[in-house]
């Protein structure tokens, strides 16, 4: 009656051996099943571990199906794991329900260390971690995204805190282009994206330094963060 919240590689074409620990393997192994935030997402994860049963025999469930349902088998005493497309389930996807209604029912949880992109790239910013929020994504709507801009900047300068938000791969150039056109020139931003990939990409700079030098993004999943104190 155990569930194993499961962390998963940042990027792809990676050696799991270097980012998920030994745990994982002996994890993966016991799993009766899988659920996963997408269908391809959760067939690619398994085939970097052995499994007990060949991956195509092995059920996966989405989270996306009613709680109580997916619980049902870990009731009967399976051993079931959760895991995000990237990084730790539960950060950034709605694993955190599901969790809290496995505690409900007193079901055994167990979670292991790996990657996230949100503790990564607080670390390579160079921006304080003391304080710091995850906002997850902005609105997508030009209006939502550039008032959330203004407050998340008004809330970092008030806390000294950073404040980090995440953006879809089609949607990060808009919003890049807002941070720029919206922020103070003073404003320090941190741009991360394919962490843990060869082709990295992890940069600060303030607002006006980003203004005379832009990057072209591309379709690749970003993380910002923005530090508006001394």
């Amino acid at each position: 009656m155990t569930l194993h919240l499961l962390p998963n590689l940042l990027a792809e074409g990676v050696d799991a051996r270097l980012f998920l620990p030994s745990s994982v393997d002996q994890a993966v192994l016991s799993l009766d099943g899988l659920i996963a935030e997408s269908m391809p997402g959760g067939r690619r994860y398994l085939k970097h571990f052995k499994t007990k049963v060949p991956i195509h025999q092995l059920p996966i469930a989405l989270i996306t199906e009613p709680v109580d349902f997916l619980l049902e088998p870990v009731l009967k005493g399976e051993q079931w794991g959760v895991v995000s497309d990237a990084g730790l389930p539960c950060l950034a996807d709605p694993g955190s329900m599901l969790v809290r209604r496995a505690r409900e029912k007193g079901l055994e949880l167990k979670t292991y260390p790996g990657p996230s992109s949100l503790t990564m790239s607080l670390i390579l910013s160079g921006l304080p971690g003391q304080r710091f929020t995850f906002h997850g994504y902005l609105p997508k709507e030009p209006a939502g995204r550039k008032e959330a801009l203004i407050a998340l900047q008004t809330r970092s300068k008030q806390d000294k805190a950073t404040q980090i938000f995440i953006e879809a791969p089609y949607r990060n150039a808009h919003t890049f282009a807002a941070c720029l056109q919206t922020l103070h020139a003073q404003t320090w931003l941190s741009l991360g994206m394919n962490l843990t990939s060869p082709s990295q990409i992890m940069d600060t700079k303030k607002i006006h330094q980003w203004q005379q030098a832009p990057l072209q993004l591309g379709k690749n999943p970003a993380i910002f963060l923005i530090y508006a104190g001394t």
